[in-house]
């Protein structure tokens, strides 16, 4: 397995996650995900993979088969008026293709991407994860991370 920045060649692999991501948010909150579909049309990955500031990072089988990616995004906070300076890498998604799971594919691909976020000078790294989606928040907790706040709601 090698775990690089993503090319167009790995469209239709990512697309492939993507389609198994929002899967399972529509299992765990179908009253607002769709059963199908997926988050971005090939031309925004297009534009994405080709952005700095939003790197993806795939991990790909020695066939060139993509097993998982985690889509990045640098954010800065700069002068801010309350908040401190600070680099964060944010994982926007973090996906280990369903037939490849549980061969830590996904804890080589986090780190891989703690260590990028090291390398450019991010104070931290940070992320979001569904509350209904339980197997990835014990594999986020396993990774080290802890809550940094929390997103509410209440459905009227």
């Amino acid at each position: 397995m090698i775990i690089r920045p993503a090319e167009k060649k790995d469209i239709e692999g990512i697309n492939n996650l993507l389609r198994q991501v929002l899967y399972v948010h529509h299992v765990g909150r179908p009253d607002i995900f769709k059963p199908q579909g997926k988050k971005y049309t090939d031309s925004q990955l297009e534009i994405i993979i080709m952005c700095e500031d939003t790197p993806i990072f795939v991990a790909v089988d020695e066939k060139g088969t993509v097993l998982g990616h985690c889509f990045t995004e640098i954010r800065l906070v700069k002068d801010h008026s309350s908040l401190e300076d600070m680099k964060t890498l944010y994982i926007d998604d973090l996906c280990i293709d369903e037939n490849s799971r549980g061969e830590h594919i996904g804890k080589a691909l986090y780190e891989f991407t703690l260590d990028y976020a090291r390398k450019i000078g991010c104070y931290n790294v940070t992320l979001n994860v569904w509350a209904e989606n339980k197997s990835a928040l014990k594999f986020y907790e396993a990774m080290g991370l802890s809550v940094q706040k929390y997103g509410m709601e209440k459905i009227l």
